[in-house]
C-alpha cells in the first residue's frame, strides 16, 4: 500500500514547486519502496509506495497512461483480480504482471464513474481524466484506507494523511467545533457523526462506499454503495449454508495473502480471529509458508479480577487453537514496560487528532512492531467478525420468534439452548419475554449507570451537537438499544461507524510498512452475511451458529463450542500504570485549569470523576466510565498543547 498526495488547481494556475515538495517531504516519516510524483501544469500526483503485493514489486505510481491519457495515484490492493480481468477482457499473459492501479484505471477507461461499484478491496485512489478534464477518486466501502482533502472555489488537494495538507499555506490549521463537540458529547467510540468531517475545520475526507469528481467548475460526492443489498438467499439445506459460506470465506481470506512478504496475523481465543488464522494457514500450509500469529498477554504479576464469564488471559485458548490448526508460528506479548498512558503522544502524532479507544494502545503499536520484525507485510484481523462471519445474538432472534408467534421453533430452540447452558426453561423465556415486548417490562435505570455528559453546556449548545446525536439515535447517557438487529444494521448504514477501525489501521501500517487486512469485512463475504435467513446465524440452542458449523475440523471444539466465556483485552490496564498512578493523577489534576479545555468541558464533571480515580488504581477502573472520561480529556488537552 501507499500513501498518495495530490493538487489540482480549478483556475489553471501552476502548481509551486515548493508546494508540491512540501507535500512529498511531510511523508518523509513513513518508510517507502519507492518515490514518485507526476506533473503536468495545474495537476500534481505523488506517491509514497510501499510494494506489498507481488505485482506493486518496480510499480511505476503516480502512472499516466499515454493511450487513454489517463493518470493515477493509488493506495490499494484489488482482492476480485480473476473477475475484473475477465469483465475487462484482460490478455491472459498480461494479468500476472498487472498492477492494482494499472486495473483500476482500466476499469475507469470502462466503466468511468461506475468503476468503484465493481471492486473488491481496500483502496483510495484518485485519476486524472485529460480528456474530460476531470479528477475522479474514491474510498472502499469500508474506509479502510484515509483519503483527506482540501477544497475551495480555486484548489483541491489530497492525501492519504493530513500533515501534507498543513504543508500547504493555504490550509488553514484552525480546529472543528462542530467535530470537538461532537468527540466529547458522543459517549460511543467513534468521533464525528458527519463521516467527511475532521478535527481540521478546513480538511475533510471522502466518506466510506463515496466517490469525489473534481472540476473546474464544480465538486460534487456519490455514495456508489449501500448494505444491505440483493435478495434473501435460499438453498436447501443447513449443509448447503455452510459449504456456501466456507468457500467465499476461504477465497475472501486466500485473497489477502497475496504479498511477497510474510504473512501475519492477530489472534484471540475467540472465534473471528480463529477463524481467520485456521483458514489462513490451511493455505499458507500449501505454500510452505508459517502463518505469524501475536497474541496480547496480560503481564505476569496481573491477578484477573474479570467475572468468570470473561477471561483476561487468553494464552490457554490460543495455545489451543495453534497445536490444532498448525502451521502457526505463535508470538504471545504483553510488552510489561508500557501501558496507555505512556502512549499517549506517540498516538497523537501518529493519528493526527485525538482517539478514544486508549485502552489497547499499548499492544496494537507493539504487535506491528513485533510483526515488523517478523519480515510481516501482510496482518490479518478479524476486527468486523461480529457484524458479518459471527453474527448470532440467541435472546433477540428467540424474542424475534416469539413475536412471529413461531411456537414449534421457538420451543424446540429453548429446550437446547436451557440444556446448553444449564438453566431453567422459565428464567429463559421471561428473558426472551422482555426482548420480545420491552415496553410492557420498563425498568429504572439507575443514574450511577450512565455515562457522565461532560461537554460544556455552551459549546453544545452552540453546536446542537446534543439534538444531532438523538436525530442519529445516540443517547448522549450510553444508553444503547437492545435490539441487536437494529445495532447491526446501522453498523452498515451509518457510515460513521467505518472511520475509526479504518482510520487507525491504516495510519499504523504507513508507519511500519504493514497491510492490517481483514477477511470478515471483504465485501463478498459481507453481502453473503447479510443475505443468509436468520435461522442460519441461531440453532440448536447455539448462537454464532454459522461460524461455528464452517469451522468444524478448522477448530478446536473447546474453541469453536464455546459459549460460556469470553475473551476481553485491555483489562490489566490500571495495572500496567501503578508505576505511573502518581505521574498520571498529578497530571488529570492540572485539566481543570487547562486554558485549551475550558471552553470545551464542564470541569464540575471532571472534579467528580477525579475523586473516583484518587482514592488508589483499582484494577476495574480500566473500563469505568470515570476513566474513560478522564482519558479522552485528557488525551485532547495533550493534542491541543501539540497544536499550539
Amino acid at each position: 500500500m501507499s500513501a498518495i498526495v495530490g493538487i489540482y488547481h480549478r483556475n489553471g494556475e501552476t502548481i509551486t514547486v515548493e508546494h508540491s515538495q512540501g507535500m512529498m517531504t511531510a511523508l518523509g516519516k513513513f518508510p517507502a519502496d519507492d518515490i514518485q510524483t507526476w506533473q503536468k501544469g495545474n495537476l500534481f500526483l505523488g506517491c509514497h509506495a510501499q510494494w506489498m503485493t507481488p505485482e506493486s514489486i518496480g510499480e511505476t505510481l503516480p502512472f499516466y497512461d499515454y493511450m487513454r491519457q489517463l493518470a493515477i495515484t493509488a493506495d490499494a490492493i484489488i482482492d476480485n483480480r480473476n473477475e475484473l480481468f475477465e469483465k475487462l477482457q484482460v490478455e491472459y499473459e498480461d494479468r500476472e504482471h498487472m498492477t492494482d492501479s494499472q486495473l483500476i484505471l482500466l476499469a475507469y477507461y470502462k466503466w468511468g464513474e461506475e468503476t468503484p461499484k465493481h471492486l473488491v478491496g481496500d483502496f483510495a485512489f484518485m485519476i486524472w481524466d485529460e480528456k474530460e478534464r476531470r479528477l475522479f477518486g474514491a474510498r472502499d466501502y469500508s474506509g479502510t484506507r484515509t483519503l483527506y482533502f482540501f477544497r475551495n472555489q480555486e484548489k483541491y488537494a489530497f492525501s492519504t494523511v493530513m500533515k501534507p495538507l498543513l504543508s500547504l499555506p493555504y490550509v488553514s490549521n484552525e480546529l472543528s467545533k462542530q467535530w470537538l463537540a461532537e468527540f466529547l458529547a458522543n459517549p460511543l467510540m467513534f468521533d464525528s457523526l458527519e463521516p467527511a468531517s475532521t478535527v481540521y475545520r478546513q480538511i475533510e475526507q471522502i466518506p466510506p462506499s463515496h466517490s469525489v469528481t473534481v472540476t473546474d467548475s464544480s465538486i460534487y460526492f456519490s455514495r456508489y454503495s449501500t448494505l444491505p443489498e440483493g435478495k434473501q438467499l435460499k438453498l436447501k439445506s443447513d449443509a448447503e449454508y455452510t459449504e456456501a459460506f466456507q468457500d467465499v470465506f476461504q477465497r475472501a481470506v486466500n485473497d489477502r495473502l497475496r504479498t511477497h512478504h510474510q504473512v501475519g496475523a492477530h489472534l484471540s481465543g475467540g472465534l473471528d480471529s480463529s477463524s481467520v488464522s485456521s483458514f489462513a494457514a490451511k493455505t499458507l500450509r500449501k505454500k510452505n509458508q508459517p502463518l505469524h500469529t501475536f497474541s496480547y498477554v496480560p503481564v505476569d504479576d496481573f491477578i484477573d479480577w474479570t467475572p468468570k464469564s470473561r477471561i483476561a488471559n487468553e494464552r490457554p485458548q490460543v495455545e489451543s487453537i495453534v497445536q490444532y490448526v498448525g502451521n502457526i508460528s505463535p508470538n504471545y506479548l504483553s510488552f510489561p514496560e508500557r501501558n496507555s498512558y505512556l502512549e499517549i503522544d506517540d498516538w497523537i502524532e501518529k493519528m493526527e487528532m485525538p482517539y478514544k479507544y486508549f485502552e489497547n494502545t499499548f499492544w496494537l503499536k507493539g504487535v506491528y512492531e513485533e510483526a515488523r520484525k517478523k519480515s510481516v507485510g501482510i496482518l490479518l484481523t478479524g476486527q468486523r467478525g461480529n457484524w458479518s462471519i459471527s453474527w448470532g445474538p440467541v435472546m433477540d432472534y428467540y424474542a424475534l420468534l416469539l413475536k412471529k408467534m413461531k411456537w414449534l421453533r421457538l420451543n424446540q430452540e429453548m429446550l437446547q439452548y436451557c440444556f446448553n447452558i444449564g438453566s431453567g426453561r422459565k428464567k429463559v423465556l421471561t428473558a426472551v419475554t422482555r426482548k420480545a415486548f420491552p415496553l410492557l417490562f420498563q425498568q429504572q435505570i439507575s443514574k450511577e449507570d450512565d455515562f457522565p455528559i461532560f461537554i460544556h453546556p455552551d459549546l453544545a449548545s452552540d453546536t446542537m451537537v446534543f439534538e444531532k446525536l438523538r436525530d442519529h439515535g445516540i443517547d448522549p447517557r450510553g444508553r444503547i438499544d437492545s435490539n441487536s438487529y437494529k445495532i447491526r444494521m446501522r453498523q452498515y448504514q451509518q457510515l460513521y461507524y467505518w472511520n475509526t477501525v479504518g482510520t487507525y489501521e491504516a495510519k499504523l501500517g504507513l508507519h511500519y510498512g504493514i497491510v492490517s487486512r481483514d477477511p470478515t469485512n471483504d465485501l463478498r463475504v459481507v453481502q453473503f452475511c447479510l443475505s443468509l435467513p436468520e435461522e442460519q446465524y441461531v440453532q440448536n440452542g447455539f448462537g454464532r451458529s454459522l461460524v461455528r458449523r464452517a469451522t468444524e475440523g478448522y477448530l478446536p471444539d473447546d474453541i469453536r463450542l464455546n459459549f460460556k466465556t469470553k475473551g476481553v483485552q485491555g483489562a490489566d490496564g490500571v495495572h500496567r500504570m501503578k508505576v505511573n498512578w502518581d505521574e498520571y493523577i498529578a497530571e488529570l489534576e492540572k485539566l481543570p485549569k487547562d486554558p485549551n479545555l475550558q471552553e470545551l468541558v464542564d470541569m464540575d464533571v471532571i472534579k467528580n470523576c477525579l475523586t473516583v480515580l484518587k482514592a488508589e488504581p483499582k484494577p476495574n477502573l480500566v473500563f469505568e466510565f470515570e476513566t474513560k472520561v478522564l482519558m479522552r480529556c485528557l488525551i485532547l488537552s495533550r493534542f491541543m498543547k501539540s497544536f499550539t
